[in-house]
């Protein structure tokens, strides 16, 4: 029963995407400094976020990270406002819904794994619902500047390494200060084909 909940809540969090299984949900706004190829320097400004915490290795945390923060969105928070989500075959009443953005992201913190959704623009810490499940935290992440590379297949922990270490040299060549560990960022459903997919590594440089 878990498994299948958890299907159903991940095709309503989707019902956007496009029969390619492409996402079709807003991004946080950013201002590109620098290009070369995949990689490209980004300026983000301040954005609220939704995360959680799991403890072990990357395949392992990811789906109940995204469960909960799934949860999250779909009504597991203080929100009272009913409504009613158009999904492909299913209408259900729920208190208040969160749209969802791209992309969600992940991040190694000790021996654990933060996953985080990131809230549509307008939101603040003062109007975010406030989580019922204590596991999710809301916050503010401040403004700052990104180094990206980009890339298509799986979005895993050997890919994750991977396309960091590419990033890292080029950072490096380019005199680029790095700031914090890569996280990944993901853009697109799991069902999507792995070449069509949209997959980045993110670093925060000064």
């Amino acid at each position: 029963m878990p498994v299948l909940m958890g299907l159903f809540m991940t095709c309503l969090l989707f019902a956007g995407c496009s029969v390619v299984g492409k996402r079709t949900a807003d991004e946080p706004s950013y201002t590109l400094i620098e290009k070369d190829g995949e990689r490209e320097i980004r300026r983000y400004g301040d954005m609220i976020v939704a995360e959680t915490v799991v403890e072990g290795r990357y395949s392992t945390t990811s789906g109940p990270a995204f469960s909960r923060l799934a949860g999250y969105i779909f009504g597991k928070n203080r929100g009272k406002q009913k409504i009613a989500m158009t999904a492909p075959v299913i209408q259900e009443p729920l208190s208040e819904k969160i749209a969802m953005t791209a992309p969600v992201l992940q991040e190694k913190k000790g021996t654990a794994w933060s996953m985080m959704f990131v809230m549509p623009e307008g939101y603040t810490l003062e109007t975010t619902p406030v989580p019922l499940d204590a596991s999710v935290v809301v916050r503010e992440v401040k403004g700052k500047k990104v180094a990206v590379i980009r890339y298509s297949g799986l979005h895993s922990e050997s890919n994750l390494q991977s396309y960091a270490g590419k990033l890292t040299m080029w950072l490096e060549k380019k005199g680029y200060r790095i700031l914090s560990p890569p996280r990944a960022a993901s853009y697109d459903p799991p069902w999507s084909i792995p070449f069509f997919r949209r997959n980045e590594v993110h670093i925060d440089v000064e």
